[in-house]
Formats: C-alpha cells, sequence, structure tokens
C-alpha cells in the first residue's frame, strides 16, 4: 500500500485492503465524508478502533494535566490560583495540540506541553537565570515561530542530518535524569546536603512514603503493560494519600503540610478562564541578546524532541516511506511549531509531541481520527479541574522517576566502543541533572562531539551546519551572560 494512501488519501489504495473491507458512503453521508478525509478505511482501520485508540492515547497522557500546573507552578508565583489556572491553560494547549495534528496533518500523534521542557523552563530559566516568567514564554513563542519556518522551508531535514544518531538519543536521555532528579526531590527521596551535595531523604516522612508507594505501584503497572499505567498510578498514589491522612498537601498553618481537605466545591465545576496568563508573554522581552541561548535550547529540544519521537511514532504506525522520510513531514512538523506558539499565548511552556501516542498506536490507531479523540477529551477536562487539588507533589514525583527511566530508553543505541559519540553522548546525559540544566548538557554534548572529531583528524565526517551549531553555543558562554 503507497503511503499516501495510508496517510488519508484514496489515491494508490491497494486492492486487496478495498475488497477486504467496504469501501466508504460516496455521497450524502456524514460518516463517509468523514471516513474520506481521515483515509480510515484506507489505513485499515475503523471508527471504533480509532475512537478507543483516542481514549487509550489520553489515559496514557493525561497525567500531564496534573503535572504541567505543579512544574510551571513553581515558576509562575504572582499569579492568584495559578494551580488551576495552569491547569486550564495544560488542557486548552493538549486540545488545540492534538486537533491541529488530527485534523491537519492527519496523523495520531499527540501534543501537549512537552515533560522536559516545562521543567526546563521553570527550573533553569525562570528559577536558575532568574528571567521572568512572561519573557520565558515569549522565548517559547520565538522557538515556536523558527520551528514552523525551519519545518516549511526544508531546512529541519538538513540539521536533523547533521546531528549524530547517538548524540540526539543521549540528549533525550538527558532530560530523562533531569526529570527523575525532581521527581526524587519533590518525592523526599533526595534532599542537599552541605557535605556531599545531595543526600538520601528521610524515607519515613510522609512525603517520601507516598512516593516509595506511587514508585512502586505505577512501576508494576507499567511492567503489566495495563493502558494509562501513569495516570492510574498517579490516581492510585493520591487515594492512598487521602486513605491513610497523609500530610502531603499545601495549605497547613503557617506553611506545614497538611492531610487532605477534602473538596469544597464538589468534584465538576465551570471552567476558569485563564486571564493571568493568557496574552501575558513578553516577545520584546525574549528578542534581549542575554536569552539567546534559552531560545535556541527551546528551540533546539524541541527540534529533535518532535523530529525523533514523530519519525518513531510514525516508523510503527507504517507511515515511512522507502527513504526512511514522512509524508507531509513539513505539514506535520509546522502543527507541533504552531502549537508551541499557541500554548505561548495560552501561558504555558513548549507544547510538543508525546511518544506516549505509541500507547493509541499501538491499540489500533492509524490516522488522526485518534488524537481528534483525544483532543476532544482534553477539552472536557475543563469541567474536571477540580480533582486537581487530590494530587500532592508526593503522587507526581513518582511519574516524574518513571517518565525520566522510559527517556533513556534509547541510549541502548549508542556505540559507545566509539569514544568521539560514547564521550560527547555521556557528557550530554551526566552534564543535565549535575548542573541542574538542560541547555548546559546539550552545549556540551555538541561541543565535545565537534572538538574531538577534529582533534582526531576526523574533522570532514562533520556537518559545516553542526559546526555552525557547535559555534553558536560556543558563542553562548563567550558572550552571554547566562
Amino acid at each position: 500500500m503507497s503511503t499516501d494512501s495510508r496517510a488519508g488519501t484514496d489515491a494508490g489504495q491497494d486492492p486487496s485492503t478495498a475488497a477486504a473491507s467496504p469501501p466508504p458512503a460516496r455521497a450524502g453521508g456524514l460518516k463517509g465524508r468523514i471516513d474520506r478525509y481521515f483515509g480510515i478505511s484506507a489505513a485499515g482501520s475503523n471508527f471504533v478502533r480509532e475512537g478507543r485508540a483516542g481514549l487509550v492515547t489520553f489515559l496514557t497522557m493525561s497525567y500531564i494535566l496534573f503535572v504541567n500546573p505543579i512544574v510551571l507552578g513553581a515558576a509562575i508565583t504572582d499569579v492568584p490560583n495559578v494551580g488551576v489556572q495552569l491547569l486550564m491553560v495544560t488542557a486548552i494547549a493538549s486540545c488545540v495540540g492534538c486537533l491541529l495534528m488530527g485534523l491537519i496533518a492527519r496523523y495520531p500523534f499527540a501534543l501537549a506541553p512537552s515533560m522536559g521542557l516545562n521543567a526546563f523552563f521553570s527550573y533553569t530559566v525562570v528559577l536558575g537565570m532568574g528571567v521572568e516568567w512572561r519573557t520565558a514564554l515569549g522565548a517559547v513563542f520565538i522557538s515556536g515561530i523558527l520551528f514552523v519556518l525551519l519545518s516549511v522551508i526544508g531546512l529541519r531535514k538538513a540539521i536533523v542530518m547533521s546531528i549524530p544518531h547517538g548524540l540526539k538519543l543521549a540528549i533525550m536521555a538527558g532530560i530523562g535524569c533531569f526529570l527523575a532528579l525532581l521527581g526524587f526531590r519533590s518525592g523526599g527521596l533526595v534532599v542537599t546536603d552541605e557535605a556531599t551535595l545531595v543526600t538520601l531523604g528521610d524515607l519515613t516522612s510522609p512525603v517520601a512514603w507516598v512516593a516509595m508507594f506511587g514508585l512502586l505501584a505505577t512501576a508494576v503497572l507499567l511492567q503489566l503493560k495495563v493502558k494509562g499505567a501513569l495516570l492510574w498510578g498517579l490516581g492510585a498514589t493520591s487515594l492512598f494519600a487521602v486513605l491513610t491522612r497523609a500530610k502531603v498537601y499545601d495549605g497547613g498553618a503557617d506553611g506545614a503540610l497538611q492531610s487532605f481537605p477534602g473538596f469544597a466545591d464538589g468534584l465538576v465545576a465551570l471552567p476558569v478562564w485563564p486571564g493571568d496568563l493568557v496574552g501575558e508573554l513578553d516577545i520584546a522581552g525574549a528578542f534581549g541578546i542575554g536569552l539567546f541561548s534559552v531560545v535556541f535550547t527551546f528551540f533546539f529540544v524541541d527540534f529533535f524532541d518532535a523530529t525523533g519521537t514523530m519519525t518513531g511514532l510514525a516508523q510503527k504506525a507504517g507511515y515511512l516511506d522507502e527513504g526512511q522520510d514522512m509524508p507531509r513531514g513539513r505539514r506535520t512538523f509546522s502543527m507541533d511549531g504552531i502549537a508551541t506558539m499557541f500554548g505561548a499565548l495560552m501561558g504555558t511552556s513548549t507544547t510538543g509531541a508525546y511518544v506516549e501516542s505509541a500507547s493509541g498506536i499501538q491499540d489500533g490507531g492509524r490516522t488522526g481520527a485518534t488524537v481528534t479523540v483525544t483532543g476532544v477529551l482534553f477539552l472536557g477536562a475543563l469541567f474536571f479541574w477540580p480533582l486537581a487539588s487530590v494530587i500532592p507533589g508526593a503522587a507526581t514525583a513518582p511519574v516524574l522517576i518513571l517518565v525520566g527511566a522510559m527517556m533513556m530508553d534509547g541510549i541502548r543505541g549508542i556505540d559507545w566502543n566509539e569514544i568521539c559519540e560514547g564521550v560527547p553522548s555521556f557528557l550530554a546525559i551526566l552534564v543535565m541533572p549535575l548542573t541542574f540544566s538542560i541547555a548546559n548538557g546539550v552545549s556540551a554534548g555538541i561541543i565535545s562531539y565537534c572538538a574531538i572529531k577534529v582533534f582526531t583528524g576526523r574533522g570532514k565526517e562533520i556537518s559545516p551546519i553542526l559546526y555552525i551549531v557547535a559555534a553558536l553555543l560556543v558563542a553562548r558562554y563567550i558572550i552571554v551572560d547566562v
């Protein structure tokens, strides 16, 4: 079957497929028009399978509704009721991102505020560098513009081809280590120590044992391949905290933690418009030279994260052509950039493709109808926002740790026997958590890769584009004070 027919057009449909399943209605029927638009029958799927896959994708990734407000809330501290407003923004950005990908690109790749880049936004840019959060949102918006431009003109492929595969894998693994460190910290499992920098936390504290319960329960669910294991683990951990009356919730007297205070306003409520976040981005401030590295890192990480994630998902779904390229690639990657721009306008960090989309693809989802359903479900989540108050930081800690663990999967593809690949990959992975900066890890990997190649007489093996990228990163440390 041709890739175009699988991607949603009638041209080139395999006769055997057409014979095996009845053709969609050719005129007058809404169902037939939807089928033809998404290419559901042409892809060998059906409406029930696409809808179920969309639900599975939502359940697998919906933890972002609760985790993203906590991560971003650490940086956005001057907004009233910031947790609820951020949950609204997360749901809206996820809904629009999924609909853009589903309705325009017509691929089953779900988009939502990206784990890893939200941590970079909060802990590195705002809290670490002291950049005002509105200015940081401006940097996210600019990175989205760059992403769209490079996708449209086709420079994406040239840049992607210049980065060694092993280093791409290492950058994602480094982000995983960074996320895991955040999880260990928020779960009270690792604490600061003046003598040893870090040490084991108090494992008898309520926060620590709730986090350990969640880590074990969620890991078991993942091993059993339960659909939506991260979400169910998050729910089970929160329920455990509520039932045991563990003091892990904010809002106690004198800033102390307290037991779950209950639902004062019920479980269902009208959505809250995030007026203190929408349109607050400072684009002009983000153009300052001091934020060059911030814009670049937002762009760089999202660029390669989206490229790697969507290419891998396309391969899993059978969409890659003989040249290992993805049909409608420019449109698909442009949707990711547009979603990032929209998310920044709404008040959240970079929106990107979720590898959890693989769960829906594994369940049979093959077209944009899958994530269209996912987007509608994110819209419905706007009415259940009171549930967010039952999720303590101790419950999100296991999710951060386990998502970090799953992001380490790619390091098996690194050639550790080749020093010029293994050492830069190792530096990229380790520098991120040790310096508490994703930007430093990315820089260490690229710069060291180019330097080792040059000084071992293998400089010609590197694309000129990568030299330009490395030079820009070196300039960041020489010229830009960050």
